[in-house]
């Protein structure tokens, strides 16, 4: 059953209100018709199942036939602070990680970024982002949509790691050590309803004064398996393995 995110002033106890590019989806890509059954999600997490009764080219009316208490939100946060990467990797980045269960993404210019931000691209990026992460999560059957945040630089991922528990970052000597913290030890220590900020390097990796800036505001270094991993492969490795530890292999800490 298709799946749309409506805001939520347009919910009523028994009537949902849709607009925008979702009326376009529903009656030109879909061709549903009155009668049709949808899924609509509100903001805060609710689903339900709701029966199309008036469609048109500028609004869509459903009502409510039942409401969902299946939920496919990580029972953890997970943010992922992105460096920028080139081309198009960042897109397939939220793509992926909203399907991968991500909390939060806050896209973030490195040292050694290739791509150099442009403001005056500003609104139309975030404007696609935005877009990308809600259509993977109706995709997916999420409960929510990721929040996407771009951030400047460093400074301000040291910022934001201050509303979570725990913050990570990848960094590839810890794949080469002898002595290290894999994600998976890392990820023990983290329980339910907890919250983790990860922060991902660009294709050169962080530069020694950002593993140094990293580590003075209580940011822990992992590594990622033995293998130095791309930096588009780094932040969807991260997300499964958090979905497998806490989702699939009903370890202790998840029942915590």
């Amino acid at each position: 059953m298709q799946r749309y995110f409506v805001p939520a002033h347009t919910w009523s106890d028994k009537t949902i209100k849709i607009t925008g590019d979702d009326v376009h989806h529903i009656k030109r890509v879909m061709r549903f018709q009155a009668g049709d059954e949808i899924i609509c999600n509100h903001p805060d997490g609710q689903a339900a199942i709701c029966q199309i009764t008036f469609l048109d080219n500028q609004v869509v009316y459903a009502d409510i036939v039942d409401r969902l208490t299946h939920h496919a939100e990580l029972p953890v946060d997970i943010a992922i602070a992105q460096a920028l990467p080139k081309g198009d990797k960042l897109e397939w980045i939220l793509q992926k990680g909203t399907e991968l269960g991500a909390h939060r993404f806050l896209p973030f210019q490195a040292a050694r970024s290739v791509v150099k931000w442009e403001e005056r691209r500003k609104e139309k990026k975030v404007k696609r982002w935005h877009k990308i992460v809600k259509e993977a999560s109706e995709q997916s059957h999420r409960n929510k949509i990721p929040a996407v945040d771009l951030c400047k630089g460093l400074s301000e991922i040291i910022e934001a790691a201050k509303d979570y528990d725990f913050a990570l970052f990848a960094y590839e000597e810890e794949a080469k050590s002898e002595q290290y913290q894999s994600l998976g030890s890392a990820l023990a220590k983290l329980k339910k309803k907890q919250s983790l900020l990860v922060c991902i390097g660009p294709e050169g990796g962080f530069s020694d004064e950002e593993v140094k800036f990293l580590k003075e505001n209580e940011f822990q270094a992992i590594r990622l398996g033995p293998r130095i991993l791309r930096t588009e492969t780094a932040a969807l490795y991260t997300l499964a393995s958090i979905s497998y530890h806490f989702e699939e292999m009903r370890c202790s800490s998840c029942q915590q």
